[in-house]
């Protein structure tokens, strides 16, 4: 069951509309900051390739479960009454969705003018590409950050879905929230954020739009100077086929890389002469591939030369300075990042397994009103899965 309130958002009631990818994390996040998240998902609902066990299953941890059968007009009654005394509505589905069930941005502002309505989309609310199908990989495409990614001589590829559901999908789906909690202390009046993947994505290559509008930047993959192209911004096999990362872009400490490689005199002095760096990408592998990961890492930690191993997940969990910051907690036989950012005052805590609804008090529904409700099927009262 989530833990007692606390943090910065405690009070803060939140209707989070079941779904995949952007919005669940954002769920996770602000539950972990204090909020009161309920989860609703439809009664009828599976989840075939996502069939997590509850204890590791952060697309609801934090959560209560409120199983509703939005088929019946009951059921969509139901939820735009909580929606009439929530903070926020959280929704990832496609423009339309929730206007067909009677619950859109008019109806519930209409209910709620404090009402917070957070749409998460891949392409936003309007556009010609507003209602298509998309993932990730597809946001990406269309943003122009794909193009980017991968190396020079091959094809894009996908950074997980990092960059678009959760870089460029719930972080500013989050900020949006957060923004719209500030003015509506100022003005009282909620408002609806349009959150898109593509417009986030974009907004994240910012820099880079930059970049090429000034001539430093080229449209080739990896022959630039963040994308692999430069030899001291790229990974290096090791003698036990791991990888070490190296990333020395400044003068300083690309020197100390080089003087502990070591590097030839040669190399050492022309770092940014591009004429020179096939010779520096061949002299630094060589020299890399001539130890193990381990060797790499005692020679290398400790100094300002800018270069890490490739860990894995369990290995970062294990690092010494992951462990002293306890960036990763274990709950359940289950290790997981902590909850970030950090806040001094108002502390985030982990949050724990999500449990079924159980009653609706403070979105004033009764118990009796509650039970009944179960007993009619509009609602579910089993345990999540």
């Amino acid at each position: 069951m989530p833990a007692e309130r606390h943090g910065p958002l405690s009070g803060l009631l939140v209707i989070e509309m079941a779904g995949l990818g952007p919005v669940p994390l954002a769920g996770l996040m602000l539950a972990e900051m204090g909020a009161s998240v309920l989860r609703i998902e439809r009664k009828d609902a599976a989840r075939p390739f996502l069939n997590l066990p509850p204890e590791m299953d952060l697309e609801r941890h934090g959560r209560r479960i409120l199983k509703l059968d939005l088929k019946q007009e009951a059921g969509r009654t139901l939820l735009l009454r909580l929606v009439g005394r929530a903070d926020l509505l959280m929704e990832g589905f496609r423009p339309g969705v929730m206007e067909r069930l009677g619950v859109g941005p008019d109806e519930a502002r209409a209910r709620n003018p404090k009402l917070i309505y957070a749409r998460m989309t891949g392409y936003g609310q309007e556009g010609p590409l507003a209602r298509q199908a998309g993932h990730d990989l597809t946001y990406l495409a269309y943003s122009g950050v794909l193009s980017m990614m991968g190396p020079a001589e091959g094809k894009p590829v996908p950074p997980l879905n990092l960059v678009g559901d959760y870089g460029g999908g719930t972080m500013f789906l989050l900020t949006g929230i957060l923004a719209a909690l500030v003015e509506r202390g100022r003005s009282g009046l909620g408002q609806v954020v349009d959150a898109a993947m593509t417009d986030g994505a974009s907004m994240l290559a910012a820099p880079f739009f930059s970049f090429v509008a000034a001539g430093i930047w080229s449209a080739a993959r990896g022959r630039n100077l963040l994308d692999g192209g430069a030899p001291f911004y790229d990974t290096y096999e090791t003698a036990d086929a791991r990888f070490m990362a190296v990333a020395c872009l400044e003068p300083q400490f690309f020197a100390e890389f080089a003087r502990l490689l070591p590097l030839g005199e040669a190399l050492a002095g022309n770092q940014y002469d591009r004429a020179v760096w096939p010779q520096m990408r061949d002299a630094i592998a060589r020299r890399i591939a001539e130890r193990t990961q381990a060797e790499w890492t005692v020679l290398f930690e400790g100094t300002d030369a800018c270069v890490a191993p490739v860990l894995t997940l369990e290995e970062a969990a294990a690092h010494p300075h992951n462990r002293a910051r306890a960036v990763h907690a274990t709950k359940a036989g289950f290790t997981r990042p902590a909850p970030a950012p950090r806040l001094d005052r108002t502390p985030l805590r982990l949050a724990g397994e999500a449990g079924a609804a159980g009653s609706l008090k403070e979105f004033g529904v009764g118990p009796e009103e509650f039970d009944s409700l179960a007993a009619a099927g509009i609602i579910g009262q089993s345990e999540p899965e």
